[in-house]
């Protein structure tokens, strides 16, 4: 049993591919992931999905829907609520946080550097939302 999350990320589906970051800083620099953070106090995990996109990427997200939750990190520093979502509005512009960015496609993810068991988030986040990947 996982305890309560206290960090988010989201999957943001469009048109078969899902948006991937590469973090620009710790933890998981230089890796390929979503985009996502640490809970403020006080906050849901959906208000922390939704306040991380807007602030890494500028996006604003809405419909949030929770795929799994999964421990990250040494003794599971991270309990992670992952959300996915089709519903969203802006354009991409990337803080100091994201290195990069971009939207991928199943063939793309074996040559890029990912956080643990991305594929296999990507697949729970399509299935929820009856996408295929």
């Amino acid at each position: 049993m996982i305890d309560q999350p206290n960090a988010a990320s989201v999957g943001i589906i469009r048109d078969g591919t899902i948006l991937i970051i590469k973090r620009a800083k710790a933890p998981y620099q230089n890796l390929w992931t979503f985009p996502g953070g640490r809970m403020d106090p006080g906050e849901t995990p959906e208000q922390c999905a939704i306040r991380e996109i807007e602030e890494e990427l500028g996006l604003v997200i809405r419909n949030p829907r929770h795929a799994l939750t999964q421990e990250l990190g040494r003794d599971g520093t991270y309990r992670l609520a992952v959300f996915a979502t089709t519903d969203f509005s802006g354009t991409i512009r990337p803080s100091d946080e994201v290195a990069d960015y971009k939207w991928a496609d199943p063939g793309m993810l074996p040559a890029l550097r990912t956080t643990s068991r991305l594929d296999d988030v990507i697949g729970e986040c399509f299935k929820l939302l009856g996408e295929n990947w």
